[in-house]
């Protein structure tokens, strides 16, 4: 029986501050936006990459409790980029914001560069660099590519 994980969906409190948070931070696009025969007629919104739509969603829901993790929780979503400038881009912008959670680190394979920023409802959110998932997965080193 074949298995695939399709999407993670999320319960926040503000809708459309995350919707635009994913948006604006990870490139994300609205795939479908609304479900009006929903079972409460609330708005639920879907989310993907480009090219991506029918692979993988994160579908985010009203009525979120608004809580924000502690800082010992590392509990996140994870988003790989395709350079470590491109981490360092995020994480500036992110400072800027006001949401930069922890600063861009770099540490032995196979975690790479990353960065972490809380979206709206206060989850953290990882863009990285040089795990073996994503963009610039390939360009590992070989011996690195096979772990246990």
């Amino acid at each position: 029986m074949a298995i695939a994980l399709t999407h993670i969906a999320l319960h926040v409190k503000d809708l459309d501050a995350c919707v635009h948070f994913y948006q604006q931070y990870a490139g994300l696009n609205i795939v479908r936006d609304r479900r009006p025969n929903g079972p409460d007629g609330k708005r639920i919104v879907w989310l993907a990459e480009t090219g991506k739509e029918q692979q993988f969603i994160i579908v985010i829901l009203p009525g979120g409790p608004g809580r924000n993790q502690i800082d010992t929780d590392f509990s996140h979503l994870g988003f790989a980029l395709a350079s470590k400038q491109a981490v360092d881009d995020i994480a500036a912008k992110a400072h800027a914001h006001g949401i930069l959670a922890w600063p861009c680190k770099q540490e032995p394979y196979p975690v790479g560069y990353y960065c972490g920023i809380k979206d709206p409802d206060g989850n953290f959110v990882e863009f990285s660099y040089g795990q073996p998932l994503g963009p610039g997965a390939e360009k590992l080193i070989p011996e690195h590519q096979n772990i246990d």
